[in-house]
């Protein structure tokens, strides 16, 4: 499961319940701040870190669907949350609830997004973990990378569907 050159150490890494992992980023995803329980629960140092793109947390078993759905709602100018497992430098993973916001400049546009994450409830995480292995499997299913992130996409929509809630209250449901 694991993307070339990608080192996985299977450890996992948890943080305080009244810790709060904060970054920000510019438009485009690079990280213009991270917080100290960032750089600790990462691995990085703040001057590894800034400049970044924050896909260099990003786990190999998260489907890439989930960053869609994440984008598609901040650039909409649109608050999101979800459950995210990310990578810490060394390989080691570690979950988060994230609360992703955009930030508006005086005439409404968007300058950059801030993240809040917090430590995810355990039961979440074995539901949402289920729901990530299915969607990685159908990204993966596909040779072509868009197709796999178009079917997984659709897999969530309708699901989400099935259910008639939004995203956001399908989070808060698990």
């Amino acid at each position: 499961m694991a993307r070339s050159g990608v080192h996985l150490t299977g450890v996992e890494r948890t943080f305080g319940t009244n810790e709060i992992i904060v970054s920000k980023t510019d438009t485009k995803g690079r990280i213009i701040y991270a917080n100290e329980v960032f750089l600790n629960i990462a691995g990085f140092s703040e001057a590894e870190i800034i400049g970044q793109p924050h896909s260099i947390i990003r786990h190999p078993a998260m489907p890439r669907c989930v960053f869609k759905l994440l984008w598609d709602t901040i650039e909409s100018g649109k608050e999101i949350f979800a459950y995210v497992l990310n990578r810490a430098r060394n390989g080691d993973h570690y979950w988060v609830f994230a609360h992703v916001t955009p930030t508006f400049d005086a005439n409404g546009a968007i300058v950059s997004y801030h993240s809040n994450r917090r430590s995810p409830r355990r039961e979440a995480v074995i539901k949402v973990e289920g729901l990530y292995k299915e969607l990685l499997a159908i990204e993966e299913s596909h040779a072509d990378r868009k197709a796999g992130l178009d079917a997984s996409f659709n897999a969530v929509v309708a699901q989400l569907q099935s259910v008639g809630v939004p995203y956001d209250e399908f989070v808060f449901a698990l």
